[in-house]
């Protein structure tokens, strides 16, 4: 418009100043007029073109944006607790509307700022970090419930659709946030869903597919594949020869080739200068090599992912001991209402008490706790400090008993079915987990290096977990050492022991907040201290005793039936 008013306006002057009304006179004069006519049209029709070309843009967007809304405003909780269109919304808000202010001559400033002029403090956007996360989030749920990349960019969730297909676009973005986090064997993978998709994606793009093989070739070179980054470069330069990145890898890539044969075949002539002859025997040959022994921390990764998957099952010999029946004794309360009481293990033992939260408690416990949510936190085992920490994925905030009297009647109910003094216990944690929230293994005391609970009156005795939401798929909470899932059931808590009567840790609580796959998991915490405890779990006399030394019986794979 701007252009347009500029050439239509410099057209006029002229004819006002320099023909001082004498064209009329003669048609000669009148001729070069139809010039100066047919580039108003011209430049008319290229602004009319691009406007519409502008409006057309901005059109898909508006009814994609539309569609989706649509969708997740008919089920809001399914929609965002589908980690793919949470990832989407995100990607929309963040590097989409990059592109929107682009193609809107006011810019996206304005649609920011205007809410701000309005008032609207309640509108918020997401942040580049947040579409990072989303990423990571996406990436920690194909790897835990062994998802295929190809099946999360169509939407599928183990085999099943629950949400549109992701564009080139949002491939891409997903892929250029994971390697940016130097994440580069998942910046690959979803690169090439990238590449895979581009042709068939007509949304506007602010990225080629030069740049989507650009991210593959230093992909596979920085994965130390030298000859695959060199594919890839050529591949490029077959659709932009003059790519002066590309030009200048090339050469990197062969000298690094070069470097790399060089070396392998120093290696084969040994130091002798004799070859190997063993670097030749075809793999039939070779004597089978036995596999490195996995590490603590690797064996406890493969069992915490199994257990989430519910690959794993308890040995006979343990669950056939487990029960159900009603607690009532002891208690006024109880023998008024009792409560249902399943054990889910025995020694240590660990208790799913049913029904014990109604869906008005969990609703107002929600409602009070959401304005406190800050990120949430752990202690730093050397400070006793509370800091982030990217394997605790989730926000919380903390509810007093003064805040509300069913916060009070929680903390009444929660001393009732565990029988503990609640002298010392802390405040109600209320938590929600985000886009594959989890909370990695981890103990809810505090070890004998570690100063996070010198503040308190004595170590973490008891847990209870109360879960305030069904989650469609993932969330479980798992005991590594034991090999137990429990998955959340909404109204329920589950209770168990952490520390033996000595005082000293138990190592077997160890456990972990799955990912969530799909939903949205609300829990709630009560963690209750030592202090009070004195006379109701008096201490063992002995230090640790012998019988409290045990190696709980090992989880084994579920067998196909």
């Amino acid at each position: 418009m701007m252009k347009i008013s500029y050439v239509i306006c410099f057209v006029m002057l002229n004819l006002w100043t320099s023909t001082r009304g004498e064209l009329f006179t003669a048609i000669s004069d009148v001729e070069p007029l139809l010039e100066t006519h047919r580039k108003i049209i011209d430049d008319l029709d290229d602004y009319i073109n691009k406007e519409e070309k502008r409006l057309s843009i901005l059109k898909r967007h508006l009814v994609k944006y539309k569609n989706e809304h649509e969708k997740a405003m008919d089920d809001i909780p399914n929609y965002l607790g589908n980690p793919i269109n949470a990832f989407t919304l995100i990607k929309r808000l963040t590097t989409d509307l990059d592109l929107i202010e682009k193609n809107i001559i006011s810019g996206t400033a304005y649609i920011k700022n205007i809410t701000i002029m309005n008032n609207h403090s309640d509108v918020k956007y997401p942040t580049l970090e947040d579409l990072v996360g989303a990423a990571q989030a996406l990436t920690r749920l194909q790897e835990t419930y062994h998802l295929e990349v190809n099946d999360l960019s169509e939407g599928r969730l183990n085999g099943v659709i629950y949400s549109t297909s992701m564009s080139a676009g949002d491939c891409y973005q997903l892929g250029k946030a994971l390697y940016n986090e130097k994440d580069y064997t998942n910046a690959l993978a979803w690169m090439m869903q990238a590449l895979r998709k581009y042709s068939e994606d007509e949304e506007e793009k602010n990225f080629t597919e030069v740049d989507i093989l650009e991210y593959i070739s230093f992909s596979h070179y920085l994965l130390d594949d030298v000859k695959k980054a060199m594919l890839w470069t050529k591949k490029l330069l077959d659709l932009d020869p003059e790519h002066s990145r590309a030009l200048g890898n090339l050469p990197h890539y062969k000298k690094a080739l070069e470097e790399k044969e060089a070396k392998n075949k120093r290696r084969l002539r040994g130091d002798t200068g004799e070859v190997d002859l063993d670097e030749y025997l075809t793999d039939a040959d070779q004597p089978e090599k036995k596999p490195e022994a996995l590490s603590k921390y690797e064996k406890e990764r493969q069992s915490y992912e199994a257990l989430c998957r519910g690959e794993m099952e308890m040995p006979s010999k343990i669950t056939k001991k487990l029960y159900c029946r009603y607690l009532n004794e002891n208690n006024p309360f109880l023998i008024l209402a009792p409560v249902k009481m399943e054990y889910m293990y025995l020694n240590p033992d660990i208790v799913v008490f049913h029904e014990v939260l109604s869906d008005s408690e969990i609703e107002h416990i929600k409602e009070l706790a959401k304005p406190r949510f800050r990120r949430a936190t752990v202690h730093d085992p050397k400070t006793g400090e509370l800091v982030p920490a990217h394997y605790r994925i989730s926000k919380s905030g903390w509810l007093k008993d003064e805040d509300s009297p069913i916060i009070a009647r929680v903390s009444r109910r929660v001393a009732d079915f565990t029988g503990l003094s609640m002298m010392s216990a802390e405040e109600l944690q209320v938590v929600n987990y985000g886009i594959g929230g989890h909370y990695e293994p981890h103990f809810d005391f505090a070890r004998k290096q570690e100063h996070a609970f010198e503040k308190f009156n004595g170590n973490r005795i008891a847990t209870v977990l109360f879960y305030m939401s069904d989650v469609a798929q993932g969330g479980a909470t798992v005991f590594t050492e034991l090999g137990l899932s429990v998955f959340p059931v909404k109204g329920a808590a589950v209770f168990w022991l952490n520390l033996h009567p000595s005082g000293e840790g138990d190592l077997a609580t160890r456990h972990a907040a799955c990912p969530v796959l799909r939903g949205s998991k609300w829990v709630c915490n009560k963690w209750i201290h030592q202090g009070g405890q004195e006379l109701i779990l008096p201490c063992d006399l002995e230090y640790q005793p012998e019988s409290m030394i045990r190696t709980p019986p090992r989880p084994v794979p579920k067998t196909s039936r």
